[in-house]
């Protein structure tokens, strides 16, 4: 190991800096161009060729999150270079977290820099202090970095959430199938509720346009004939509560020819027969 260099520390810090940025770049052209392949596979329908790649995809995005990481914390050790610096055995309170993630994560990275970093930096703080980090005792390593290493195979949820953002971005019609049993004849989508409306649309159209409303008479007339009772009336001012009610044969009267003009009422007469055929017409199609 070597030994402890401020100056070579501080080095190693700016070129893994660097270095980490431009591997990041690197991952992200390689992935645009593994996504523009995985589209054609959808394209010609090789799903299960496209899903193995996708998966890779996934490991990949993973890998250059662990990059951001790495690098957020050497640039927090390289601003915070004095407390790394000092001559003690354990790193201080506000660099340990950076400390124990480079030497926990260099080794599972590709980058030359990194790893002579992490050989300073065990050898500042001793090797019972390294072997504490790389076994990550009493969780030192933060949470954010050893589930980026966690090794493991996407959920097939996941990869066929990658499968239809690709698809999506290379305008490839393709969608996830639909797990067995989960269709219950309702569709909640926003293809089903397209078809849904056009399927109210049609019934409405099948039923019979609804008639015109109707005078007091016939309505009552029209009741009886069905079987059905007249539904009752809103309440009335109190001005109208004190008038009589009318007799049955008032209701009963026959409908008169539809050449005769209907015979004057008042205004709420007027208001309370279109307000009996609206409740009508209401229970007609229930």
């Amino acid at each position: 190991m070597a030994p402890w260099n401020s100056a070579k520390a501080k080095v190693q810090l700016r070129l893994g800096v660097q270095r980490l940025r431009t591997l990041q770049e690197k991952k992200n052209a390689q992935a645009k161009a593994s996504r523009r392949d995985i589209a054609m596979l959808l394209e010609k329908n090789r799903i299960e060729t496209a899903r193995i790649k996708t998966e890779n995809i996934i490991n990949e995005d993973i890998y250059v999150e662990l990059l951001e990481l790495l690098e957020l914390y050497c640039e927090l050790l390289i601003a915070r270079f004095g407390l790394l610096d000092q001559n003690t055995r354990e790193p201080d309170p506000g660099v340990s977290e950076g400390v124990c993630a480079i030497i926990y994560a260099a080794p599972r990275t590709e980058i030359k820099e990194l790893h002579l970093l992490r050989d300073i930096l065990m050898h500042k703080y001793g090797r019972d202090f390294s072997l504490a980090v790389m076994e990550n005792r009493d969780g030192c390593v933060s949470e954010r970095v050893t589930r980026k290493l966690d090794i493991a195979t996407p959920p097939p949820a996941l990869v066929d959430a990658y499968l239809l953002e690709i698809a999506k971005g290379y305008g490839v019609p393709w969608s996830p199938p639909r797990p067995e049993g989960a269709d219950d004849g309702q569709d909640n989508g926003p293809e089903g509720g397209v078809k849904e409306a056009a399927d109210e649309k049609k019934a409405a159209s099948e039923e019979p346009a609804s008639p015109r409303p109707l005078d007091a008479v016939a309505i009552s007339a029209e009741a009886r004939s069905a079987g059905v009772r007249t539904p009752k009336l809103p309440e009335l001012p109190a001005e109208e509560e004190a008038l009589p009610p009318r007799s049955e044969k008032t209701t009963a009267t026959p409908k008169p020819p539809p050449s005769a003009d209907p015979p004057p009422k008042k205004n709420e007469e007027e208001n309370e027969f279109e307000a009996l055929a609206k409740r009508f017409e209401a229970l007609k199609k229930r």
